[in-house]
Order: structure tokens, then sequence, then C-alpha cells
């Protein structure tokens, strides 16, 4: 069975995508049979970033039955052997706010992909939407910019996907869904207090399913000047949230990855030599040894 490794972010415009993509690349190169599925429902671009401008197929095809598989939509990339795309949708208002029993067989599906690795590009934000395709991953990478409001959305997508992580968890415990369900939670605080008083092992249960959620970021643009306070970070995380974060890596603010967006190529194959994709290829090293340690597997 695949990995599927969730790729988010809390905002748009961090260069998830591109980040996405160039993952995705290197992973191949790797030797590891990679699918790139972009469920950027609202926006999806991953196919321009990697050279394929007019897919045949998209996501619409497989969510309007244009297709009956997943994986039907899934197309060789000729920048590697490897590496297969399952185009975003067409941007139309039905796929972009698809019903939630068509979001639980789009979920399902990638269960048959047949691959080594799915890299999963989802949309910025924190809809409904946005947080259950991020939650459905064995591993979880939030992109973040080093600006203010980058990392403050951030903290926000990380908390309310903490937030959903229990909810959806205690939703198949027919004695806790009601009393969770039908409420808005702006803390996790919150939803483990509720979860304390109407269950006796309630807290306990979501207490451990917190502390299994253990995001990694990759840190974008970083630059000498603009750095984010990663360990204070961690720390509110760990109160306000419960679980840990890791840093993935960081990617310098390097004009070569503007240079290779327009150019339709990864950085790591348009300039390999450049900061950008050294520092890319030093993220995927440590997102190799994640994949190999079982124990980092979300629960």
């Amino acid at each position: 069975m695949a990995s599927i490794i969730s790729i988010a972010s809390g905002k748009g415009g961090v260069g998830k995508s591109v980040v996405a993509a160039n993952l995705s690349v290197l992973l191949a190169q790797q030797g590891k049979q990679v699918v790139l599925a972009d469920l950027d429902t609202g926006g999806a671009d991953c196919h321009v970033l990697v050279g394929l401008l007019n897919p045949p197929l998209t996501l619409t095809d497989y969510l309007n039955h244009g297709v009956d598989r997943l994986i039907d939509v899934a197309q060789p990339l000729p920048i590697h052997p490897n590496l297969r795309i399952i185009p975003g949708t067409g941007d139309t208002l039905a796929t972009a706010n698809m019903p939630y029993a068509q979001k639980k067989r789009l979920i399902r599906q990638f269960q048959d992909i047949e691959a080594d690795v799915i890299v999963v590009d989802i949309g910025a934000g924190c809809s409904y939407h946005t947080l259950d395709f991020f939650l459905m991953a064995d591993y979880h990478v939030a992109v973040a910019t080093p600006d203010p409001t980058s990392v403050l959305d951030l903290y926000r997508f990380i908390k309310l996907a903490a937030i959903r992580r229990v909810l959806s968890m205690f939703i198949t415990r027919d004695v806790m869904a009601e009393g969770l369900a039908n409420r808005d939670y702006s803390s996790v605080k919150e939803v483990l207090d509720v979860a304390g008083k109407t269950d006796t092992s309630g807290r306990t249960l979501a207490e451990t399913t917190l502390q299994a959620f253990q995001p990694a970021l990759i840190l974008n643009r970083a630059t000498g000047r603009a750095r984010v306070n990663v360990s204070q970070l961690k720390a509110l995380l760990k109160e306000y949230v419960g679980g840990n974060l890791m840093l993935l890596g960081e990617i310098p603010d390097d004009p070569a990855m503007e240079q290779a967006v327009r150019a339709y190529v990864p950085v790591v194959l348009h300039a390999p030599a450049s900061p950008a994709a050294a520092a890319l290829n030093r993220t995927t090293e440590a997102l190799l040894q994640l994949l190999n340690n079982p124990s980092s597997k979300a629960a």
C-alpha cells in the first residue's frame, strides 16, 4: 500500500504546490513510484508546474463519473518515468464544493492506488474539505513562509486540523458523536473538556489521538533576515494543540524558483545546482527517513 503524504498550507501564495511538485520529482529520482495528486479543488495548478499544460483527463472526470477509478486519471510525465500526476479539477462550483459523500468516495480511492508514495497537494485554507484531505494521509506536511501572517495562519490551520482529527475519530463512536459534533470549537481544550464530560474515557482517548498527530513543517522563502522561531512555534503547538511539530526543511528565497515556475519545470530539474534545489534535496532526505520509519506514520 502506498504511503500518502499530504502537503497543505494555512494560506495561499506560500509555494505549497511548487514544493509538492519538486518533492515528487526527487522521490521519483530515488527510485520510488510516485503519484502527484492535485486536490486543490479551488485552484489546481500542479500540472502546469510539471509541464503538463493541457491534461487530457483531470480530477473532474472522476468526480463526474467520466472514469470509474481515480487511478485512471493518473498520467505519466516525461520529466521522470517513475512519476505520474492526477491533475486537479477544472475549477467549477460543483467540484470546488463537492458533497460529503463524494468526498468520502474520493478519499477511499486513494487506498487503491498502486504506488510507493502519493504526494497530495491540498488547497490552502481551513475548509472541511481541506482538513479532511490533509488528515487522510499517513504523513502530514504544512508549508509556510517566515511572513508573520503565514505563521499565524499555519498555527490556526494545525489547530483546526487537530480539532477535526479528534472529532472525526469520535464520530465513529456513537456515544460520543452527538455530544461532540453538534457544537463549534475555537480551541482543542474545548474539545477535550466536552469529550471528558460526554464519556468517562473520552478525554484520555482524545489526548492520545492528539499526541499521535505530529505534523511536519517546511519553511519556504527563508532568508537571513526573515526567519521563524521554530522552537517557540513548537512550544505553542505543544501547549495548545497537544501534538509535536518537526521542521522537515527550509527552502531559501531563491530567484531560481521563480525562473523554474515560468519555465514550467521543477527547480530541481531546471536549476539542480541552485540553493533552492539543494535545500529541496535535503528536505527529501528527511522525508525519506520518515517514510522508512514506521513509527512516524500517523495512527
